[in-house]
C-alpha cells in the first residue's frame, strides 16, 4: 500500500480537500485503485451533531456515517463509495483507546498519547486503507490521506506525531507528503511572498515531517524565482513546487496538477513510474471546458436556513451543477434565506423581504433542501405554495418534502393547523410524525441513516421515468420524522401521489403532483450520490423542467451518449453508442482543439 498525505499550512480554507480529491483522480486515471481518508482533529465522534453554519454540511455515506464534507469531494472526484471508517476524528480515536483501557487491554500500563493514541491512529489508517471502496475486492493501491486543520494547531499534534512515525513504519518509497500552503500577493508591492510558506514548512519539519511536494495556493502562477526560493528554503526540488492558482471551476485543479507534472513527482516519490499509465483525463478536461463555456442560464432558487455559509449546501450545489452541465445550461443559484420570505420579515426588514420575493418569482425552478428546527420553516412552506400554485418546477428534499406535504394539507385539504410534530408537538393534524425507531434522548447517530431502498409504485410518474422505470432505487437518508401514514389516503384522494415507498409500503419516500409540470419531493438525499458524469436523476429532472426540456428527458429511454476519443492529431473525436439510460447526458457536443 502506498500513502499520499495532504497537509495544510498558514491559513485554513486553502482547498486541501479539493487538492486531495484531485490527486486521487489523477492516480486513478493512471490505472491505480485509490481510496481516501479524512482526519478531523476535533473531539466530536463524527460530524452529525455539528451545525452546518460552523462546519459546513454533514455528508452522509452509504453505511450511515455522518462525516465531513470533504468525503463528498473524494466520492465525487474519484467515483468511490467510502465508509464511516474513512473519517478519523480525535473523538473516535480517544473513545476507542479508552474503551480498550476499561476492558484492561493495556495490562495495567499507563495509557498515554504516545504510544497508545498514536499507535491507534496508525492502526486505524491501515485498517481503513484496506477497505474496498470501488466495488472491487481487495485493498486499493494508493490511499490519499487529508490531515484536517492547519500545521501548528494544538489538536492536530497527536496526528502529526502519528504520521511522522507512520512514514518510518511504511518506508520512504511508500509515503509521499504534499503540503498545501499560501503564497500571498501584497497589493502594496505586488510581489509573491514566500515567508508564510517557509515558516509553515519549518514548523512541519520541526514536528518530524518533511514535505516531498509543495502545492502553493496563489492568485496567479508562481514566478520561477519564487519557485527557486521556495525550493531552496523548504528543501524541496524545484520541479516539485506546483501552483494551485485561481481557476474558473474546481474541475480544473486536476488539470493544473497534471500540466505541472505533479503526477510524475508523486509517482517518483512512491516508486510507481514504471507501472503507471499516462493519466487519462480527456473526458474530465472536456467537462471542465464545457462548464466554462456554457452561456444559456437556468436560474434555481434554493430556499434554505443556512444560506449564510454556502458550504452548508455543498452537495446540493454540486448536484445542481452536475445536472446543469449535463443539460448544457449555465447554472445560476439564488440563495434565499427562508426567514426573509415570512410575514415577520415584511415588517422587520422590508427591503430584504421584497428582494427575496423578487428572486423567488424570477426563478426557473425552486429547491427546498433538508434542515432541522423551526427557523425559516414558514418561509419554506410559502416557497412550496408559490411553486405549486404558479406551476414552477419544485424539488423538496427531506424536510423540503415534508413541508410540501404540510403546505398541501393546509391549503388543499383545508387543515390550517396541519404541521409536523417536530415543529408543533401538539398539532391536531400531524402530517409528519416522529419515527418509532428514533431516539428522543440522544442526537448523535440515532436518525434513519445511510442507503435505503425505495420502491417505485407508479410507472407512469415523472420520478419513475427519471430513474429509468426501475422497480427500486437505493438512496441515502438522514431523518427522524416521516409522513404520517394514517393521512396518506386523504392526500391521495386530493391529488397528491406517493410514487415511492419503503419495503413495508408504510414509509413515504417520494411525493409527486401528477398535474404539475414538476413538483416532486424526496425523503432521501439524492444529492449525495450525484457525480460529475452521472448526475442525480431528480436533479436532472428539476434542471430539465426549469429549462423547458423535461419532456425530452422523460420520453427517451434509450439515448445516444457521446464520449470523447483521442485521435492521433491531438483532437478528440465524438463516439456514439446506444446505452439504456434514464437521462440525456453528453460531455461535449463538438470537437475541441
Amino acid at each position: 500500500m502506498k500513502y499520499v498525505v495532504v497537509s495544510g499550512g498558514v491559513v485554513s480554507g486553502l482547498g486541501k480537500g479539493v487538492t486531495a480529491s484531485s490527486i486521487g483522480l489523477i492516480l486513478k486515471s493512471c490505472g491505480f485503485r485509490v481510496t481516501a481518508i479524512k482526519i478531523d482533529p476535533y473531539l466530536n465522534i463524527d460530524a452529525g451533531t455539528m451545525s452546518p453554519i460552523e462546519h459546513g454540511e454533514v455528508y452522509v455515506l452509504d453505511d450511515g456515517g455522518e462525516v465531513d464534507l470533504d468525503l463528498g469531494n473524494y466520492e465525487r472526484f474519484m467515483d468511490i463509495k467510502l465508509t464511516r471508517e474513512n473519517n478519523i476524528t480525535t473523538g473516535k480515536v480517544y473513545k476507542h483507546v479508552l474503551e480498550k483501557e476499561r476492558k484492561g487491554d493495556y495490562l495495567g500500563k499507563t495509557v498515554q498519547v504516545v504510544p497508545h493514541i498514536t499507535d491507534a491512529i496508525q492502526e486505524w489508517i491501515e485498517r481503513a486503507a484496506r477497505i474496498p471502496v470501488d466495488g472491487q475486492s481487495g485493498p486499493a493501491d494508493v490511499c490519499v490521506i487529508e490531515l484536517g486543520g492547519t500545521i501548528g494547531d494544538i489538536e492536530s499534534m497527536p496526528f502529526i506525531e502519528a504520521l511522522g512515525q507512520f512514514s518510518y513504519r511504511v518506508g520512504s518509497g511508500n509515503f509521499c507528503l504534499i503540503h498545501v500552503s499560501l503564497v500571498p500577493v501584497l497589493n502594496v508591492v505586488g510581489e509573491q511572498k514566500t515567508k508564510p510558506t517557509q515558516h509553515s514548512v519549518r514548523d512541519l519539519r520541526g514536528l518530524g515531517l518533511s514535505p516531498n511536494i509543495l502545492a502553493c495556493r496563489s492568485t496567479k502562477p508562481l514566478e520561477d524565482n519564487v519557485k527557486a526560493k521556495l525550493s531552496q528554503f523548504c528543501h524541496v526540488p524545484m520541479e516539485n513546487v506546483v501552483t494551485l492558482y485561481d481557476c474558473p471551476n474546481i474541475w480544473h485543479v486536476p488539470l493544473l496538477l497534471k500540466e505541472q507534472k505533479a503526477d510524475e513527482a508523486i509517482l517518483g516519490v512512491l516508486n510507481l513510474k514504471g507501472v503507471a499509465k499516462e493519466p487519462a483525463l480527456e473526458e474530465w478536461s472536456l467537462m471542465a471546458k464545457l462548464c466554462d463555456e456554457l452561456h444559456v442560464p437556468v436560474r434555481i432558487a434554493v430556499v434554505g436556513k443556512y444560506t449564510e455559509l454556502l458550504d452548508s449546501y455543498l452537495s446540493i450545489h454540486k448536484a445542481l451543477l452536475h445536472a446543469s452541465v449535463a443539460r448544457r445550461k449555465k447554472l445560476v443559484i439564488d440563495w434565499i434565506s427562508a426567514s426573509d420570505l415570512e410575514q415577520g420579515a415584511k415588517k422587520e426588514n422590508p427591503d430584504a423581504y421584497k428582494a427575496v420575493w423578487k428572486l423567488l418569482k424570477g426563478a426557473d425552478g425552486i429547491l427546498v433542501p433538508g434542515g432541522f428546527g423551526n427557523r425559516g420553516v414558514e418561509g419554506k412552506i410559502l416557497a412550496a405554495k408559490y411553486a405549486r400554485e404558479n406551476r414552477v418546477p419544485y424539488l423538496g428534499i427531506c424536510l423540503g418534502m415534508q413541508l410540501a406535504v404540510i403546505e398541501f394539507a393546509r391549503n388543499v385539504l383545508g387543515l390550517p393547523d396541519a404541521n409536523s410534530t417536530e415543529l408543533d408537538p401538539n398539532t391536531k393534524n400531524p402530517c409528519v410524525i416522529f419515527m418509532p425507531e428514533g431516539s428522543k434522548t440522544h442526537m448523535g447517530g440515532t436518525m434513519r441513516l445511510g442507503s435505503r431502498r425505495t420502491y417505485l409504485h407508479a410507472k407512469d410518474s415523472k420520478s419513475a421515468k427519471l430513474y429509468g422505470n426501475r422497480g427500486f432505487v437505493d438512496e441515502r437518508h438522514r431523518h427522524r420524522y416521516e409522513v404520517n401514514p394514517a393521512m396518506v389516503p386523504r392526500f391521495e384522494s386530493s391529488g397528491l401521489t406517493f410514487t415511492g415507498k419503503d419495503e413495508t409500503g408504510q414509509r413515504m419516500e417520494i411525493i409527486e403532483l401528477p398535474n404539475h409540470p414538476f413538483y416532486i419531493g424526496a425523503q432521501f438525499h439524492p444529492e449525495y450520490r450525484s457525480r460529475p458524469a452521472k448526475p442525480s436523476p431528480l436533479f436532472l429532472g428539476l434542471i430539465g423542467a426549469a429549462s423547458g426540456e423535461l419532456d425530452i428527458i422523460l420520453q427517451q429511454s434509450c439515448q445516444e451518449t457521446i464520449v470523447p476519443r483521442p485521435l492521433s492529431n491531438g483532437k478528440l473525436e465524438r463516439v456514439y453508442w446506444k446505452k439504456p439510460v434514464s437521462v440525456v447526458y453528453s460531455l461535449c457536443d463538438r470537437v475541441y482543439s
